[in-house]
């Protein structure tokens, strides 16, 4: 093989390595991803099944659940549309409370609960997450509403 031959077979090589590189980036950051859904597209079937997803809206008034001495709590969430329930075990955002904007990071179960890893709350009275707010505002909630 001549020199120029050993050149043509390394950057290809070096091409092919730096394609499959690429390759296996772009999959780790789909597969990273956290979609935002409210309850209403769940119950449109817009969620990818079997990934996790974040679900946003408004504690629903009246549904928090919890036993005493226990870190299980479920409650509901509503974008005023749909209402959807989510389980939760540990300990929640001091902020958490009903009525409030919340998003929960988790996935959704075959009897169509929605158990979540993570709850956030928001962070004082003006804000609220800009997922939860538009939402909200598609279905005509003056909460959504930008303050």
């Amino acid at each position: 093989m001549t020199a120029r031959q050993q050149r043509m077979v390394a950057v290809g090589l070096v091409l092919v390595g730096v394609a499959l590189a690429v390759g296996l980036a772009i999959r780790a950051f789909d597969d990273n991803l956290l979609y935002f859904f409210s309850p209403t597209q769940v119950a449109a079937g817009e969620v990818p099944e079997g990934k996790k997803f974040r679900l946003g809206g408004l504690v629903a008034t009246g549904s928090v659940s919890r036993q005493p001495g226990d870190l299980a709590i479920s409650f509901d969430v509503t974008d005023n549309n749909r209402t959807m329930r989510v389980v939760y075990t540990g300990v929640l955002p001091d902020l958490f409370r009903e009525g409030q904007g919340i998003i929960a990071h988790g996935t959704l179960q075959a009897d169509g609960t929605f158990v979540a890893d993570e709850v956030l709350a928001k962070h004082d009275e003006n804000y609220m997450p800009p997922e939860v707010a538009q939402a909200l505002n598609e279905q005509g909630h003056p909460a959504g509403a930008p303050r």
